[in-house]
């Protein structure tokens, strides 16, 4: 498959080429709007990332632009914009995700794929929901059963996480690489001590506990279940 990276800070955009190429993907870069533009209306692309802040044309006017064109390709806005109404624009403008700089590659890639498999018409809901815990990711709020819960950064990323991967067990090292974009070390403590923070703010005073612990795998989102431990 093939992605087009719009990207004018030049290291970002290698990064990304080279490891988008190391995943299997035939990879564009160009470095301006105006070049995104052209080359993805004219071009053959199962992808676009794009950035916001770019010379000659921004992101906003790029995605708009080629959706006045008919171009039904999808795009990742991949920015260093991280306000709210920044996300919101983006996606009311048709974007297929919104990713934050500084990120993680393993996080990116897992994205790209999500995207692709979903085809270049899908659009994503901005708010996740397991039972009755939702996770609005536009506005960064997580509520249960109409409560307010609050969560840091980490515990929120976490959270997104298994909501999009909801039933199924994902492996610490797994966690360890999309949430802290690190290589898993079975010395530390470190993923155990935020599972147990964030399953104490979403399941304490619940009856349906929904955040599971795996014996010996990991840790899954579902609904109590006789695996539990």
């Amino acid at each position: 498959m093939k992605i087009l990276i719009v990207e004018d800070e030049p290291k970002t955009g290698e990064y990304l080429r080279q490891g988008l190429r190391e995943s299997g993907f035939t990879v564009d870069l160009v470095q301006d709007g105006l070049d995104g533009l052209h080359l993805g209306i004219e071009g053959d692309q199962d992808l676009i990332i794009l950035d916001v802040m770019l010379p000659r044309m921004d992101g906003w006017g790029v995605l708009q632009a080629l959706t006045q064109a008919g171009v039904a390709t999808p795009v990742i806005f991949l920015t260093a914009k991280d306000q709210v109404e920044d996300r919101v624009r983006g996606l009311e403008l048709g974007a297929a995700d919104y990713l934050v700089k500084p990120f993680s590659f393993a996080e990116l890639l897992a994205r790209v794929r999500n995207v692709l498999r979903r085809g270049p018409t899908a659009t994503e809901s901005p708010t996740l929901q397991i039972a009755d815990l939702e996770v609005d990711l536009l506005k960064r709020r997580v509520t249960r059963a109409g409560k307010r819960i609050d969560l840091t950064p980490k515990e929120f990323g976490l959270l997104e996480l298994l909501m999009r991967r909801q039933g199924e067990v994902l492996p610490r090292s797994l966690i360890a690489s999309l949430v802290w974009d690190m290589n898993f070390d079975s010395d530390t403590n470190v993923i155990e001590v935020a599972m147990r923070r964030l399953r104490a703010k979403v399941d304490e005073g619940f009856e349906v506990r929904l955040i599971q612990t795996v014996r010996g795998m990991g840790y899954v989102l579902e609904p109590n279940k006789a695996r539990d431990v």
